[in-house]
């Protein structure tokens, strides 16, 4: 690999947040949670420490690097690099962080050669990252960066755009970065409901369970899963279709409980055929009692036109209304050309509070900091 000019060094995980091995792993999160506040002045987008060391160690389905500069005795940026290993074996995922006090010093560029010259070794031919955007600009300004396709653009002037353009990472997708204030207006709710339940038309039973499908519907949960790999927007990334299974659905259940996770699911059943013909995810954790993040949506393609989206929506707010109470906010991402999606969400009240870049190059050289 390429010669740093600063130590580099890999986060090892404990096996626990208390065991005695855990002061690094217990910084570098606290690195995390800074890195995220210089953003966007809140944690809403940061991970809980539990969720943190769940979601980070190697599974059959991806595995995670990490690492750590330190200045002073003090960790100041990071890098993560992270591989798929049963479909997209060509990608590697990498990203990079420096502290804004600390910025300017070559942390961020040496972090990310060493980055790319991972994903090197271990034969990844196409790299992706993201950065992150306060939603402090104009999206209609003629001068923004856009991708292929036309739909939302990130200011040009914005550190990590200067960056990942300098690095020779090309912009494929704008995802909007959206947030509901609630309570929803009740009334609200109740009409956009008799209006999906109005266009609905064919028998749809709608079902709800929170953390684990129940067995019967598990292997249809699977196939939605397998869809929303190719089904959802991504652009002009390159990316190939999942493959899901049983195993794989509960794998990702007792991760998401693993992270302290409460997972609401709602979804929609086509009556004449039995199957599922949408899901969505909502999340909820006691370590931030704050704030609902929303996860998967998908309808499939043949049961779209229906309002099934709009209705599985709506019966997770109402669960998550009457179970949690503390809750204040909830966010979701959204491709930027997904306009059905879109129009679902601004009609529940969600309103845009930031965007991120989602960047590809197809080899790994020397460069510039992607999101230093």
């Amino acid at each position: 690999m390429t010669t740093a000019p600063y130590l580099i060094e890999p986060l090892v995980l404990p096996a626990a947040l208390d065991a005695p091995d855990a002061g690094d792993f217990l910084e570098f999160g606290a690195l995390c949670d800074a890195l995220v506040l210089q953003i966007w002045g809140n944690l809403d987008r940061s991970e809980t420490q539990e969720a943190r060391l769940q979601f980070w160690r190697d599974t059959p389905y991806t595995r995670l690097r990490l690492f750590f500069v330190r200045q002073g005795g003090r960790m100041v940026a990071s890098s993560i690099v992270q591989f798929w290993l049963q479909e997209n074996v060509r990608l590697a995922l990498v990203r990079v962080d420096v502290l804004a006090e600390f910025a300017g010093r070559g942390f961020g560029a040496a972090l990310l050669r060493h980055a790319e010259a991972l994903a090197a070794s271990e034969g990844r031919t196409i790299l992706q990252s993201y950065t992150e955007h306060p939603a402090d600009f104009d999206p209609e300004d003629p001068g923004l960066i856009r991708p292929a396709t036309g739909s939302g653009g990130l200011p040009a002037e914005a550190r990590g755009v200067r960056f990942a353009l300098a690095a020779g990472y090309r912009l494929e997708q704008v995802e909007r970065f959206s947030a509901l204030e609630l309570p929803p207006a009740a009334a609200i709710l109740d009409e956009l409901q008799r209006d999906a339940m109005d266009i609905a038309g064919e028998p749809y039973e709608l079902l709800h369970w929170t953390d684990r499908c129940p067995d019967e519907y598990a292997g249809q949960l699977a196939v939605l899963m397998s869809r929303m790999s190719t089904d959802a927007p991504s652009g002009g990334l390159s990316y190939e279709e999942e493959t899901w299974d049983v195993a794989r659905v509960r794998h990702v259940e007792d991760t998401w409980k693993q992270a302290g996770l409460d997972s609401l699911v709602a979804a929609a059943r086509h009556l004449p055929s039995g199957e599922l013909a949408a899901y969505s995810v909502l999340q909820v954790s006691d370590a931030k009692p704050w704030l609902a993040s929303q996860d998967d949506t998908l309808v499939a393609a043949s049961h779209r036109g229906h309002r099934l989206g709009m209705l599985i929506k709506i019966l997770n707010l109402r669960r998550l209304l009457a179970g949690y109470p503390a809750v204040q906010r909830v966010t979701t991402f959204n491709a930027a050309e997904n306009d059905h999606m879109l129009a679902i969400n601004i009609a529940l009240g969600f309103r845009p509070a930031g965007y991120d870049g989602e960047w590809q190059r197809a080899a790994a050289t020397d460069g510039a900091v992607v999101g230093e």
